[in-house]
């Protein structure tokens, strides 16, 4: 008969070790992956398919490009982005917050270059996910995310109105101002067909969306406006009579062109496209959270979004991000987990291979419908109202940031609104730090007060943008006791120059023959205030100052 040893270590069960840098489709599969999750995911991954692609072929066409760029774009990129990310339902692709970079890196350097930038943008954020910072990218604050999404849905829909209207025009410039101008200029060349075509097909999209939500209420617009336009072989342009078609199949992947010098010139472009694109796809990802109560793994994310943008390049593609309305419609679809992004990529490339011919016939007032809605949809309406209302600081920050985005450029507004959010947000940390006189407690009231001690309490994080107004305020006390105690136990964090101000203060003290000590410190503020130049004698010591009554034979070393 076995007999059990009570000392024994009980064996331990082997559970597959996670890191922040396992995809969500690892994960899932280890919960356990049934037929039932499967037939979820085919449902869901068709229906965002089904979203996602006329999005593709609109926003590849509103950023400059040809309609099958989008979808391989959609295809790769929504591809790599569900096999190797790092949150459960993110659907990835073309974005409408792409449209005007790439419009304007392709007007300047050709498809070409917006490749290579591409390519090192996704280079860019395989740094950012491998270094692990991607935490930093969630620091843009809120104002300036809303203000540049804004803007750019402004841009977005200025540029489709030649469409939305059916306007002749030779050469459309990029900047807005012009571009409103050459508008107006040939605004008696309007197709009232094309009109109708777009009215007809924003009615569909905004009826199905108050009345049936689930249903695919963007293809049934595009489809039935190509439908009737073949039907009744409608004078208006189609992706067939501007761009010949769409090829129907997937193109040889190829490296684009590289050298130094356009290396060099297209670091700006690779820079925002890699910053937008880590920005959009990570409040994707905490919307997805939100919708589901999962966490995402920041830094697996933008590592997938590294490889996505690199292989979509190769392959002839636009730049890919993270979605939020294709992701928030795969949630709602009931996604089991990663597998139904990889399928709706693999919707997408049967389209391609199956009904390409079809796509000759879809008017491009149909998809400038598409894409105005797209813009209309980009405006966080609600959230502008709340910035307006928290007050003026974050009004401004919003409205410079939407300003320049739409009047001189994407990469300038984020740059000034973030600086413009850090400014406030130091200005009312630097408001928030208070020196306040110490004061007896109740029961205290009936001992005797010690004249010759002063205790003052600091609160708040002593920074660079705080330090002169404490070292003002400790000036300024009337009375000059024998002994000054700074009590720091409020006080979360200093820098070196709040430690050099109360350096300067103790310096001062001393020269009036006043003693200075430190109380309540944490560990972090007393290293600071040592490696600062403050000696061990004046910063370390514990005191007690419950007891207004303290004396220096109180104070005791560590």
């Amino acid at each position: 008969m076995a007999v059990s040893n009570p000392t024994a270590t009980p064996p331990v069960s082997r559970q597959p070790v996670t890191s922040e840098f396992t995809p969500k489709f690892i994960s899932t599969l280890r919960e356990g992956y049934n037929r039932a999750a499967f037939q979820a995911d085919v449902l869901a991954g068709l229906t965002v398919a089904i979203v996602a692609l006329p999005l593709s072929m609109a926003i590849a066409i509103g950023s400059g490009a040809k309609p099958e760029q989008g979808l391989y774009a959609a295809i790769i990129g929504g591809f790599l982005i569900s096999l190797l990310g790092g949150s459960r339902f993110q659907i990835g692709g073309p974005a409408g917050a792409f449209i005007v970079l790439v419009a304007t890196t392709i007007a300047r350097f050709g498809y070409e270059g917006l490749m290579v930038a591409t390519i090192m943008a996704g280079l860019l954020m395989l740094t950012i996910g491998y270094l692990r910072l991607g935490v930093y990218v969630k620091y843009i604050p809120h104002p300036v995310t809303i203000g540049f999404t804004a803007g750019i849905a402004v841009i977005i829909f200025s540029g489709e109105i030649h469409d939305l209207f059916g306007l002749h025009l030779a050469s459309e410039p990029g900047p807005i101002i012009p571009k409103i101008s050459a508008l107006w200029s040939v605004k008696d060349s309007f197709t009232p067909l094309a009109v109708g075509v777009s009215l007809a097909c924003l009615t569909i999209i905004l009826g199905f969306r108050a009345w049936r939500p689930r249903f695919p209420g963007l293809l049934l617009a595009v489809g039935g406006a190509a439908f009737v336009t073949w039907a009744f072989n409608l004078p208006i342009e189609t992706i067939g009579s501007r761009f010949g078609g769409i090829p129907s199949a997937l193109p040889t992947p190829h490296l684009p062109t590289i050298s130094a010098d356009k290396i060099i010139d297209l670091i700006p472009s690779a820079i925002a496209i890699a910053l937008l694109g880590s920005i959009e796809s990570l409040l994707s990802a905490v919307v997805a959270d939100g919708m589901t109560g999962r966490r995402h793994r920041s830094n697996c994310e933008l590592v997938a979004q590294g490889w996505a943008n690199i292989a979509s390049a190769i392959f002839g593609g636009l730049c890919v991000t993270g979605t939020i309305a294709r992701t928030a419609t795969n949630i709602r679809a009931n996604a089991f987990g990663p597998i139904a992004g990889i399928l709706h990529a693999l919707f997408i490339l049967i389209f391609i291979l199956v009904a390409a011919p079809l796509a000759v016939y879809i008017p491009l007032a149909a998809l400038a419908a598409v894409l105005a809605t797209v813009a209309w949809n980009m405006v966080e309406k609600a959230e502008i109202v709340a910035i307006f209302r928290n007050g003026r600081g974050e009004a401004a920050v919003f409205l410079a940031t939407l300003l320049l985005t739409i009047f001189r450029d994407l990469t300038e507004g984020i740059a000034v609104g973030v600086t413009m959010g850090a400014l406030l947000f130091m200005h009312r940390m630097a408001e928030s730090v208070q020196v306040e006189l110490h004061q007896p407690a109740a029961s205290d009231e009936d001992r005797p007060h010690n004249p010759n001690i002063a205790i003052y309490r600091l609160s708040g994080p002593l920074f660079f943008g705080a330090a002169s107004a404490i070292a003002a305020s400790l000036d300024r006390v009337g009375e000059v006791p024998k002994v000054f105690v700074l009590d720091l136990s409020p006080m979360p964090l200093i820098d070196s120059t709040g430690a050099r101000e109360l350096e300067h203060f103790v310096q001062r003290a001393r020269a009036r023959g006043v003693s200075v000590f430190f109380a309540g410190g944490s560990e972090d503020v007393l290293k600071t205030l040592q490696s600062s130049g403050m000696s061990p004698s004046e910063v370390g010591y514990t005191l007690t100052i419950e007891d207004p009554r303290i004396a220096e034979a109180s104070i005791k070393p560590r």
